[in-house]
């Protein structure tokens, strides 16, 4: 029971493969076509779309093929509209001679999925050849002793077209003896006998001449004539007979010229010239009087032209022999041609797909037919590739073969291969044909572009000029032709707030980079971007690349003089007691640079003083002190220019100019300096009115606010203890407390204040003043004297 039940699924399959091959053979019915010889070429045949069943698209798409059997182009398929139409003119005559019905197959080939449709053209006889005779005149000896009834025969006249487009009757002119009776030969065509009708008498009439036509069945007919010259001669009552009516010989196709294919031979019981006999082709075509000779005393039959199996595989010769005395007898011979191994196998391409792109994992190559015009095993072949290629051969139906790849392919690899598809028949000897396809392997865009360097730092020196090359970066793409050009471009900046466009641009055909203005150290020290690679492939591969630009500090910032102010507006001005001491910190000159590393390290000197000696400058941090204690024979004011002065190549530098003021107290009343009041006197008076002005609503507003905190703080601190600070929550305002920078430093201080609980007036008390950096440190002395200065002069 197993064995058989292993018996039924291998049956199955046998099964399930003969209707698969069923489909792919037999996809539809063999239809026939036909069409009128001598048609116009472009002229309609048939819809071959609709016959299929196909769309019009269907046929485009599937790569729709029209191939005849002889590999002739007489027929051409419209994919746009799915017509079969005439390539060409069709002579029916030059395309199967006296064969008929003229019938041309073709077939249909179908690709994606692969369909073979097999089709016949019936190309349809038209009268378009008159009958001819093989001489334009006869001549024919009869005995005058003929009896009547007596048939002559008369050659054939020939007409190339077929059916009734061919010869159908004979006609000779009018007489009293003669008449023509047509007749049929075994194969349908007809010849004309000549038949007595009224004996002959040689001494009345010796010699007739008569006019014989022949007539097709065409609309309208053709006719052809020939003359017929009837010689009456004396009683010959013997007439040729053949040793046999059918002689059947076979003939290698390769047999050479001259040689002998047959030999007839006949008798005659008379004697004398009417014992003569002469042979001659009775019926002889053009294709039969080209290819075999008749010697007329021998009967011998040799070749004049080389048989061709392919071309023409028998022949039919008729054979008449004469005597002297006008009678004949008839016979045939059948010439079949034996077939021999002269044939190569024919390979006919009919689609290739080259070239084929990479990477498809399988691909048709190319379809095509082979071909062995011989017959039995010397038409029988077998095809093959070399082994060492990633290709295989399908065979399909009615010897086609398709040529796929057996797995992808990689271009990068390989990009081209040379497939020799060699077809071998199985005669003796063997033949075989080699056809060499060249399949070219086409790029897929498979690789993306890749930088030389994941990173690229690159430095230019700040104030450049625009346009400036500062670098390039640099990918290379496997991949051919556009899928390997590669087109540069700067990415978008992580930081929104990077001006990237308007800093640098890349040349999108070599990745060379440019500065688009002159860059600014004290601005933009450094910054990065990404730059993408990406080749012209569709779909298309990019890659990234990070760049970091370094700015490199020029110097081309003179130092700027913070302290003191030098705006336009009044002179700062120092006050220094009389008794101070040598090293008194007068002043601080605050500089800074924009530039960085030595072109921002600072240096201080004193150019020019009023009282050289008097005061001098600290050369690394600015401070102005006295050199020497002040005595009454220095002047009171000092006009002190202090230069700052940069550690660059070149140096660059700039001045300040301090006023000092030598007062015996800080209660001395302060006297501006001449050039402050003539710069004062000079000012616009409208200027100083809006001044006053303002100065006047801003202390108005300054002591209706202080006031009305005041009078909060005392009402909130009467139940402390008498003497004891009263503190508000926070810090007042800092406009409401500060102390304008009219004394020895120009910037605005803020104080922590207190109102006495006890203080029956509205006085504040400075307890600390508060400084926004370390300027407070030094100067703080100093700036506590000023302000009760200014307080004492009611500021």
């Amino acid at each position: 029971m197993q064995a058989g039940g292993a018996r039924f699924p291998k049956q199955r399959q046998v099964l399930i493969l003969f209707l698969l091959l069923g489909v792919v053979l037999a996809g539809w019915e063999s239809r026939r076509y036909s069409v009128m010889e001598e048609t116009e070429s472009g002229s309609f045949v048939a819809n071959l779309a609709k016959d299929l069943g196909l769309g019009v698209g269907e046929l485009a798409e599937r790569g729709a093929r029209v191939v005849s059997e002889d590999n002739e182009p007489r027929l051409q398929l419209d994919l746009q509209t799915g017509e079969l139409i005439l390539n060409e003119k069709l002579d029916r005559e030059e395309m199967c001679g006296p064969t008929d019905p003229c019938v041309m197959h073709f077939q249909v080939l179908l690709k994606k999925p692969l369909g073979v449709f097999r089709a016949e053209l019936l190309v349809r006889d038209i009268n378009d050849h008159s009958p001819e005779f093989p001489e334009r005149e006869m001549t024919l000896k009869i005995p005058e002793s003929s009896p009547p009834g007596t048939v002559f025969p008369l050659k054939t006249a020939q007409d190339l077209d077929v059916g009734n487009n061919n010869i159908q009757n004979y006609n000779i002119s009018p007489n009293s003896h003669f008449r023509v009776s047509t007749r049929n030969w075994g194969d349908g065509r007809k010849y004309p006998e000549l038949v007595l009708d009224k004996e002959l008498d040689r001494e009345e009439q010796p010699e007739l001449r008569l006019t014989l036509t022949a007539l097709d069945g065409g609309s309208p007919p053709r006719s052809g004539t020939a003359q017929v010259s009837i010689l009456v001669l004396d009683v010959n009552d013997n007439a040729p007979e053949f040793a046999q009516t059918l002689y059947q010989v076979q003939v290698p196709e390769n047999s050479p010229v001259g040689t002998l294919v047959v030999k007839v031979s006949a008798r005659d019981l008379d004697t004398g010239t009417n014992g003569e006999i002469s042979y001659s082709l009775f019926y002889s075509s053009q294709e039969i009087s080209t290819t075999f000779e008749l010697n007329s005393l021998s009967g011998e039959v040799r070749l004049i032209k080389k048989l061709d199996f392919e071309t023409i595989s028998s022949y039919e010769l008729y054979i008449d022999a004469s005597d002297g005395g006008g009678l004949s007898g008839k016979c045939s011979v059948s010439v079949e041609v034996v077939d021999v191994n002269d044939n190569s196998p024919e390979l006919t391409i009919s689609s290739l797909t080259n070239p084929v792109p990479e990477n498809t994992p399988v691909t048709e190559v190319a379809l095509f037919r082979i071909r062995d015009r011989d017959s039995g095993d010397n038409g029988r072949m077998t095809c093959s590739i070399q082994d060492d290629l990633p290709f295989l051969l399908k065979p399909s139906a009615e010897n086609f073969y398709t040529l796929v790849t057996n797995g992808a392919l990689d271009r990068e690899s390989r990009a081209e291969y040379n497939v020799t598809v060699t077809v071998t028949d199985l005669g003796t000897p063997r033949l075989k044909t080699e056809h060499s396809i060249t399949v070219l392997v086409s790029d897929v865009n498979d690789n993306a572009p890749a930088f030389t360097q994941t990173s690229y730092t690159l430095r230019v020196r700040e104030n450049n000029s625009p346009a400036l090359h500062i670098g390039s970066v640099s990918a290379t793409d496997a991949d051919a032709g556009a899928n390997a050009q590669v087109t540069y471009s700067l990415l978008p900046p992580h930081d929104p707030r990077l001006p990237l466009a308007s800093l640098v641009s890349i040349n999108a055909d070599n990745g060379h980079l440019f500065a688009l203005r002159s860059l600014d150290y004290e601005a933009l020290q450094a910054f990065e971007f990404g730059v993408g690679a990406t080749d012209r492939g569709s779909p298309a591969r990019s890659s990234q690349a990070l760049v970091r630009v370094l700015v490199l500090d020029d110097n081309d910032n003179s130092p700027f003089v913070l302290y003191p102010l030098q705006n336009g507006s009044a002179p700062c001005t120092e006050l220094v007691p009389r008794a101070a001491e040598a090293g008194y910190l007068v002043s601080k000159v605050v500089a800074v640079d924009g530039d960085s590393g030595q072109n921002a390290w600072l240096s201080y000197q004193l150019l020019k003083a009023t009282e050289p000696g008097l005061f001098g400058v600290w050369a690394h941090n600015g401070e102005v002190r006295t050199a020497r204690p002040p005595s009454e024979r220095d002047a009171p004011k000092h006009r002190l220019l202090v230069l700052v002065k940069d550690n660059g190549e070149p140096p660059r530098s700039a001045s300040v100019t301090l006023h000092v003021l030598l007062v015996d107290g800080f209660s001395q009343p302060y006297l501006p300096l001449p050039e402050a009041a003539a710069e004062q006197a000079q000012a616009d008076p409208l200027t100083v009115y809006l001044v006053i002005a303002l100065a006047a609503v801003s202390s108005l507003f300054l002591f209706s606010v202080l006031a009305f905190i005041a009078v909060r703080l005392c009402g909130r601190s009467r139940a402390a203890s008498l003497g004891r600070c009263s503190v508000p929550e926070g810090h007042f305002p800092g406009h409401l407390v500060d102390v304008g920078g009219t004394g020895t430093l120009s910037q605005s201080h803020q104080y922590e204040v207190c109102l006495m609980g006890d203080s029956g007036s509205n006085e504040f008390k400075f307890l600390k003043p508060i400084f926004p950096n370390n300027l407070g440190q030094d100067l703080g002395r100093k700036s506590e004297g000023n302000s009760i200065f200014q307080n004492s002069l009611g500021i």
